[in-house]
C-alpha cells in the first residue's frame, strides 16, 4: 500500500502570502516572493514527515466553474487579488516541476474537485491518502483512510483532520460535513446559511434525522425560530448542498499510477532558486530530501598518499611545466596548515593520483617557478592561511606567495559562466557539472569528529601510544577530506574552463578577475586604521539621539510605547492619530521605513519626525558597534571582499560591510571621520588618498548609446546635469533651476538602472504623467539614448544575455518567460547590467593598474578600500605627489571612451577629510 499526497495548489499559496509579510520576501529585482517562500517550506516540511510515494498539486484554472455557471455570485465576495501575490502562482509552478511533482487541473472545476476525483483513484488503488488544503469542503473525502491536513497556523503547522478529529471539532461524522456546512453556509464562498442556526443546532438536527435529507424531509416538524428560518431559506440550504459537493469523476489527463514520486532536477533546483534566490530552502531541500538521481550520489573513491619533503620535491619534479593541480588546504584545530592536497586530472577531467605535500615545500618549489601551478576552490581564504606561520593568528601578507601560485579558481569560473547563481559552494558545483556528490567527504567529517569526540574527553590517563593514534587518524581524515576536495576542483577546472570558453569570459577569469584576487587579499591584509576613541564617542553619541527622540516621540502621543512594535504603532498613527492609511498588510498597515518617510512628507506630524530620527539613530549606532566588533589589536579594521556576490560583477563588502557607511549626511560624514591615517611595519604613513570617477554610469552611457548630445557634454567640461537640463526644459544653461537640475539627474540615472515612469514619478514624487512626459522630452533631445535602451534589450532577447565594455556577461533567460513581472524584471536587468558591471570593470581594471604601479615603485602606500566607484589608499608621505600621479593615470585609462574618464582625488588625515 502506498501514501498519496494531494496539495491544493491556490489554497496554500494564498496561506502562505498571508502568512509572511510581502515586504519581507523579495529579490533583488524586485518580485515578491512570499507565498513561494512558504509554500515551498511548507511543502518541504511535508515531504519531509509524511514520506508520500505519490503526490501532486491541484490548482484552480480560473474563478469560472460549474459553481459560478449556477450562482454569479459564489466567492463574489472575495477581494481583487492583491498585486504582490500576481505572477507567484506560476513562480510556485517552476519549483514544483523542478521538483517533479504533477500539477493537476480541469477546466470548468475547482482543484478541490480534482482532489476528491484522485482521492477517490487512490483509494481504489488502495493508497492511504494525505490532502493538504485550507478549504474544509475536503473534510467530506475524510475517512479511515483519508486525512486532511489543515493549516491552523500559516502554513507553518497542519492539523491532521481525521475522522474523529472532524467529529470532535463539528459534532457530526466527516460524511455529513457538508450537509452541517449546508445549514451554517461558509463565508469563504459567499453561501448564506440558515439565520440563527450555528453548528451545534445543525449537528443536532443532522443526527436526529440522519442526514440531510432527513432534515428537509420533515422541516415542518422543526419547531421554533430556528424552524420557520430554515423552511423560509430551504432553497439556498439546497443550493449549497449542490455546490459544496464534491466532483469525484472528472476525466483527468492523469491517473495515480502516473503520479508515482519522481526523482527532482538538481540543475532544474538551483535555476529556480537562484531566480528566487532561495538559498537557505534550497540548503533544506539538499539537506532533507532523497533523491534517486544515480549520476548525483557517485561519490570518491580515492586514496591519499602523504609525502615527506625529499618525496614531495620528486613528485613535483615529475609533473609537467604548466600542469594544473587541483588543490585544498589541510588545516588543523588550531588554524594552521598542515599540507596541501594536490590532485592530477587529464583532459577530460579524469582524476589520477592524490597525494599532500608539506605547504613550506610547495611554497618553495612554487617560487623556484618552471614547474605546475595549482587551481583552488575559493582562494582568498586558502590564500590568507597559507601565509600564516604555523600555530599564528592573524596574517603574514600575501603579497610574499609566490605570483605564478594560483592560475585559476573553480569558484569564481564558476561565477563567470552563471553570475545569478547564489551559490558556489564546491559540493554543490560538484553535482551541478560533475554529477559527483562529496558523500565520501561526509562520512569523513563524522570519523573525524568521532575521533575528536574521543580526544576530547581526556586521554591524560591513556597511553601516550593511544592519544598519538587518535592525533594521527584526526589528521588523516583531514587529509582525505581535503584529498576528495582538491580531487573535485581538479575535475571542475576541466569542465568550467570549456564552458567559460564558450561564454568567451577566459580572459575575464585570467586578466581581471584573478590578478585581482591577490589585490583583494592584500587589501584585506592591510586593513584600515580607526580612532577607535572616537568610534566609542560616537556611540554614546547616538544613544543619547535615540533616548531623545524617544522621549520627544512619547511626549507627542502621551505614552511610552514600544517604537519598534509594529502593532502598538499601528494603534497610534491610524487609531489615535487617524492618519492616511498605509498599505494593508496581514498584520495591519506596513509601517517600514518608506511607508513612514511618505506619511510624513503627507502630514507633517511632528511625532512621524521623532520616529524616523529614533530609527536613524539606532541605524548608526549599530552601525558604529558593528564597526566597534570588528576592530583588531593593531586598532585596524579589516573588511572582506567578496567577487562573486553581485551579478553585474561589483565588488561587495563584509564583516564589516564597509561600502554602506553614508557619505551624503552629515551623521554618515561623522563616521567616515573615524577612519584614520595609520602605520605600516615602517612607521607612519602620511595621509589617506580618497579617488574616485565622476558621473561614470553616465559616461559609460555616453559611450555605449554614442549619442552626440551627451557625448558633447562630456567633452565640453560643462555640468552634466544642467547641460541635459538645458536640452530636455529649454532653457539656457544658467536658467536650469536647481530643481530642474535634480528631476534631470534622477532620470538619468534613473534610465541607467532600468526606472520606468513609475519609479520615477515616485522618486520625484510627482505624478506618472508628468515623469513620462519629462522622459519623453528626454528622449526627443538624447535620441541616441533612447535608441540605445530599445536596442540593448531587444538585443538580449534574441542573445539570451548581455555584455559589458570587456565582455562580462549576464544571462536572462527571464526576457522570454510568460510571467509578466519576471520578464519585465529581466527587461530591466539588461538595461543595467552594461553600465554598471562596465563601471565595475573598470574600477578593477584601474585598481590593477594601481597596485601594478605601487610594486614597480617599491612604494609604501597601499590600496585599503574599494567602495563603488572610489578607491582608498594610505601613502606615505614622500610618494603622495606620485601615487596621486599614478591613481589618476590608470582610473582615467581603465577603458578608451567616446568621452574622458574624469577622477576627483583629496587626500587627508580621516577618510572623511580625503572627500572631495
Amino acid at each position: 500500500m502506498g501514501r498519496l499526497l494531494l496539495v491544493d495548489g491556490h489554497s496554500l499559496a494564498y496561506r502562505a502570502f498571508y502568512a509572511l509579510p510581502a515586504e519581507n520576501f523579495s529579490t533583488s529585482t524586485g518580485q515578491t516572493t512570499n507565498a513561494v517562500y512558504g509554500f515551498t517550506s511548507m511543502l518541504i516540511n511535508v515531504l519531509r514527515d509524511e514520506e508520500p510515494t505519490h503526490l501532486a498539486v491541484a490548482f484552480d484554472l480560473s474563478r469560472q466553474t460549474f459553481r459560478t455557471a449556477e450562482y454569479a455570485e459564489y466567492k463574489a465576495n472575495r477581494s481583487a487579488t492583491p498585486s504582490e501575490f500576481s505572477g507567484q502562482v506560476p513562480l510556485i509552478r517552476e519549483v514544483l516541476d523542478a521538483m517533479g511533482i504533477r500539477q493537476v487541473t480541469a477546466e470548468g472545476f475547482e482543484a478541490d474537485d480534482v482532489i476528491c476525483t484522485l482521492t477517490r483513484q487512490g483509494r481504489e488503488a488502495g493508497h492511504d491518502v494525505l490532502v493538504v488544503t485550507g478549504d474544509r469542503d475536503s473534510f467530506q473525502l475524510v475517512d479511515d483512510h483519508v486525512t486532511v491536513l489543515y493549516p491552523v497556523r500559516g502554513v507553518s503547522e497542519l492539523s491532521r483532520m481525521d475522522p474523529a478529529a472532524v467529529e470532535a471539532r463539528y459534532g457530526v461524522p466527516p460524511s455529513l460535513y457538508p450537509d452541517l456546512a449546508a445549514l451554517v453556509g461558509e463565508d469563504s464562498d459567499n453561501l448564506p446559511g440558515v439565520p440563527g442556526v450555528g453548528p451545534k443546532t445543525a449537528a443536532k438536527w443532522l443526527l436526529a434525522h440522519g442526514g440531510l435529507g432527513g432534515v428537509i424531509g420533515a422541516v415542518d416538524t422543526i419547531k421554533g425560530k430556528a424552524g420557520e428560518n430554515l423552511r423560509a431559506h430551504l432553497s439556498d440550504v439546497e443550493r449549497n448542498r449542490r455546490l459544496n459537493r464534491l466532483v469525484g469523476d472528472l476525466a483527468l489527463d492523469v491517473d495515480v499510477a502516473e503520479l508515482e514520486k519522481r526523482p527532482w532536477d538538481r540543475d532544474a533546483i538551483h535555476t529556480v532558486f537562484d531566480g528566487l534566490e532561495f538559498r537557505v530552502l534550497r540548503d533544506r531541500i539538499f539537506a532533507t530530501l532523497d533523491n534517486d538521481e544515480p549520476t548525483a550520489t557517485e561519490g570518491y573513491a580515492l586514496t591519499v598518499t602523504r609525502l615527506d619533503e625529499d618525496a614531495a620535491r620528486g613528485w613535483w619534479g615529475g609533473r609537467a611545466a604548466g600542469e594544473r593541480l587541483g588543490a585544498e588546504l589541510v588545516v588543523a584545530d588550531d588554524g594552521a596548515v598542515e599540507a596541501v592536497a594536490l590532485a592530477t586530472a587529464d583532459d577530460d577531467g579524469q582524476v589520477g593520483e592524490v597525494v599532500t605535500v608539506p605547504a613550506p615545500v610547495l611554497l618553495d618549489l612554487a617560487r623556484a617557478g618552471g614547474g605546475p601551478a595549482l587551481v583552488l576552490h575559493d582562494a582568498k581564504p586558502q590564500l590568507h592561511l597559507l601565509s600564516r606561520p604555523a600555530g599564528t593568528a592573524g596574517t603574514a601578507g600575501t603579497a610574499g606567495l609566490p605570483d605564478g601560485l594560483v592560475v585559476s579558481d573553480t569558484a569564481l569560473a564558476a561565477y563567470l559562466c552563471r553570475p545569478d547563481q547564489r551559490s558556489y559552494d564546491l559540493a554543490d558545483l560538484a553535482v551541478r557539472h560533475l554529477h559527483r556528490s562529496l558523500v565520501d567527504g561526509a562520512e569523513v567529517a563524522e570519523d573525524e569528529q568521532s575521533v575528536e569526540d574521543q580526544l576530547s574527553l581526556g586521554l591524560d590517563g591513556a597511553a601516550g601510544g593511544d592519544e598519538d593514534d587518535l592525533l594521527e587518524a584526526a589528521r588523516a581524515t583531514r587529509e582525505q577530506r581535503a584529498g576528495i576536495r582538491a580531487a573535485a576542483v581538479a575535475e571542475l577546472d576541466v569542465v568550467l574552463a570549456r564552458e567559460l570558453d564558450e561564454r568567451e569570459g577566459t580572459a575575464l577569469l585570467t586578466d581581471v578577475e584573478l590578478p585581482l584576487l591577490r589585490v583583494l587579499a592584500r587589501m584585506e591584509d592591510a586593513g584600515i586604521a580607526v580612532d577607535v576613541e572616537r568610534l566609542e564617542g560616537l556611540r554614546e553619541h547616538y544613544d543619547v539621539r535615540v533616548s531623545e527622540a524617544a522621549r520627544l516621540a512619547y511626549a507627542e502621543v502621551g505614552e511610552e510605547i514600544n517604537l519598534g512594535s509594529p502593532k502598538q504603532l499601528q494603534r497610534v498613527l491610524f487609531e489615535q492619530l487617524d492618519m492616511p492609511k498605509t498599505k494593508r498588510t496581514k498584520t495591519g498597515y506596513t509601517t517600514d521605513a518608506e511607508a513612514l518617510q511618505d506619511l510624513y512628507e503627507r502630514t507633517e506630524h511632528p511625532f512621524l519626525l521623532h520616529l524616523l530620527e529614533h530609527r536613524d539613530a539606532i541605524r548608526l549606532r549599530q552601525t558604529v558597534e558593528g564597526l566597534l566588533a570588528t576592530v583588531g589589536p593593531d586598532r585596524r579594521i579589516r573588511t572582506t571582499f567578496q567577487q562573486t556576490i553581485a551579478a553585474t560583477g561589483r565588488l561587495s563588502s563584509t564583516d564589516p560591510n564597509l561600502q554602506n557607511i553614508p557619505i551624503r549626511t552629515e551623521e554618515g560624514r561623522r563616521i567616515r571621520d573615524a577612519f584614520v591615517v595609520g602605520e605600516d611595519g615602517r612607521g607612519a604613513m602620511g595621509c589617506l588618498m580618497s579617488a574616485d570617477y565622476s558621473q561614470v554610469e553616465m559616461r559609460i552611457m555616453a559611450h555605449l548609446s554614442g549619442d552626440a548630445g551627451l557625448i558633447e557634454a562630456f567633452r565640453s567640461g560643462e555640468d552634466l546635469h544642467r547641460f541635459v537640463g538645458s536640452r530636455v526644459f529649454e532653457v539656457e544653461p544658467a536658467d536650469v533651476t536647481p530643481e530642474m537640475r535634480a528631476k534631470v539627474k534622477a532620470m538619468s540615472y534613473g534610465l541607467a538602472y532600468g526606472l520606468s515612469a513609475f519609479g520615477l514619478s515616485r522618486q520625484l514624487r510627482t505624478p506618472v504623467e508628468e515623469s513620462r512626459a519629462l522622459m519623453d522630452e528626454y528622449f526627443e533631445r538624447f535620441g541616441g539614448v533612447r535608441d540605445y535602451l530599445r536596442g540593448v534589450v531587444d538585443q538580449a532577447r534574441r542573445d539570451g544575455w548581455t555584455a559589458t565594455i570587456l565582455g562580462r556577461r549576464r544571462y536572462l533567460p527571464d526576457l522570454t518567460s510568460d510571467n509578466r513581472q519576471r520578464r519585465e524584471a529581466a527587461e530591466r536587468m539588461a538595461l543595467n547590467a552594461p553600465i554598471q558591471g562596465s563601471a565595475a570593470d573598470l574600477v578593477k581594471v584601474a585598481m590593477l593598474g594601481v597596485q601594478a604601479g605601487l610594486d614597480a615603485a617599491g612604494a609604501r602606500s597601499r590600496m585599503l578600500l574599494q567602495v563603488h566607484d572610489e578607491l582608498v589608499l594610505e601613502v606615505a608621505a614622500d610618494e603622495l605627489d606620485d601615487v596621486r600621479e599614478l591613481v589618476v593615470q590608470q582610473m582615467a585609462g581603465a577603458a578608451d571612451l567616446a568621452v574622458p574618464l574624469d577622477v576627483s582625488v583629496g587626500v587627508g588625515g580621516s577618510w572623511f577629510d580625503a572627500a572631495h
